[in-house]
């Protein structure tokens, strides 16, 4: 089989939770332009989803927009049933969704931190759960995938990097890595992969003031011995490389996405 046919996705419908702008968008995109159909999660940005069905629609994929929290049971359940519903079944899922909510320590109020982690983590766990419940009622199709299924978190370097003044974010990418690991050894046996992206700095709406301040960037660059912010493609490419059978003996791991930040550039020439 050719290269280009392992990375292909054509046949399969994919979920993506957090899908109407940065990281989320660039992964529905790459997924569509391997070929396949999108079911597009937003909160709160009907717009933002529906430009990002339009960039599938330009790919000659399919997409739809499909609201919902996912640190609610229901919507979880709903985006899968109207994926299922529009596309037929669920081949890839994408756990994108996330949030901040900053504060020192003992400014952090137990509403920011309990929706950091709701979002976070128990929105992975959401994913997670229904995805390996459809994946199973799906059974195999090995003329479009050799996996079962394919369910992909977006984690952070974070889940690595300590982060002070962030704690109820760090501790939820903390949270999700072990999540991943013990749901991909759970589920390995029965054909279903689970992997993980870390990304690094990444050029979205969530750092644009950081970015744009003075001296923000140069700050930045110096945690990231490659020399650039990362484009939300960067991360995009990455899980649909995951999702493909090309990636297919993968499972349980976190690829990360950081142009070297975790190899810590603070200590380069202090050995």
């Amino acid at each position: 089989m050719a290269s280009s046919d392992l990375l292909s996705l054509a046949g399969q419908v994919a979920v993506v939770t957090g899908a109407s702008a940065g990281i989320g968008r660039a992964c529905a995109v790459e997924l569509a332009r391997a070929g396949a159909d999108v079911a597009v999660n937003y909160h709160g940005s009907r717009e933002g989803a529906e430009e990002t069905v339009a960039l599938i629609e330009a790919l000659g994929r399919r997409a739809i927009p499909v609201q919902g929290d996912v640190g609610t049971e229901g919507d979880v359940a709903r985006l899968f049933d109207e994926a299922e519903r529009q596309f037929g079944p669920v081949d890839i899922a994408v756990s994108n969704a996330g949030r901040q909510k900053d504060a020192a320590l003992t400014d952090m109020t137990l509403d920011d931190w309990n929706a950091v982690i709701g979002t976070n983590l128990t929105g992975g766990f959401l994913m997670a759960r229904e995805a390996v419940r459809r994946f199973r009622a799906k059974g195999r199709r090995p003329e479009v995938s050799r996996a079962l299924g394919k369910l992909i978190f977006d984690s952070s370097v974070h889940q690595r990097i300590p982060w002070a003044f962030h704690v109820n974010y760090a501790a939820s990418k903390g949270g999700l890595k072990l999540l991943m690991e013990s749901v991909a050894q759970e589920v390995a046996s029965e054909g279903i992969r689970v992997n993980a992206v870390a990304p690094g700095a990444i050029a979205t709406a969530i750092n644009q003031s950081e970015r744009e301040k003075a001296g923000g960037m140069d700050a930045m660059l110096k945690l990231i011995p490659y020399g650039r912010v990362g484009d939300p493609e960067d991360v995009g490419r990455v899980v649909a490389f995951l999702a493909s059978d090309a990636a297919d003996y993968i499972t349980g791991q976190t690829l990360f996405v950081d142009g070297g930040m975790v190899l810590y550039p603070g200590f380069k020439g202090n050995g």
